[in-house]
């Protein structure tokens, strides 16, 4: 057993090597690509009518920058609407008055929060809750609503009896 862990010796660090360094890239990749919340993050919560396209770990931006991620999503029992939990970056002091929406970078474009900073001057804290939220607007009935130009104010002009 001895002579075979000799020959071996030089194989087995190899190993080792490359298991200790995969693990250490997958520890730097989920570090660097925002995989997990800052430590000491605030956690705020929104209520959004409609939540499609968000998920845990979307991203929370504001001005286009990433500031936090989504890290909660349940049905509110009372109001039937999306509880949202967003970890934000506790260097980033938001007015306490932001508002959120979900909006996309386009057709095919991720999907995320976007926080619209207020006036106030007193800083969103942990457990605090936005007020001000705006859904995922639904493309395909935005479509079918041009479509069918269901969206029209105008009625359709009735023909006036002839005499």
């Amino acid at each position: 057993m001895k002579s075979l862990f000799r020959e071996n010796i030089g194989e087995a660090l190899v190993g080792l090597f490359v298991v200790v360094f995969a693990a250490w890239f997958v520890w730097f990749s989920w570090t660097k690509t925002g995989g997990g919340t800052k430590e000491g993050a605030i956690h705020v919560t929104a209520l959004f009518p409609n939540s499609t396209g968000i998920n845990v770990g979307s991203e929370v931006r504001v001005a286009g920058m990433k500031v936090g991620t989504v890290s909660d999503q349940a049905l509110d029992p009372q109001s039937f609407q999306v509880k949202a939990t967003l970890a934000l970056d506790p260097a980033v002091k938001l007015p306490a008055d932001s508002s959120a929406a979900i909006t996309s970078e386009g057709f095919l474009g991720a999907t995320f929060v976007s926080l619209i900073p207020g006036g106030e001057t007193v800083a969103l804290k942990d457990g605090d809750t936005i007020a001000d939220t705006q859904g995922a607007m639904d493309l395909m009935s935005m479509v079918g609503q041009f479509i069918n130009k269901s969206g029209d104010s105008k009625a359709p002009a009735e023909e006036a009896p002839k005499p």
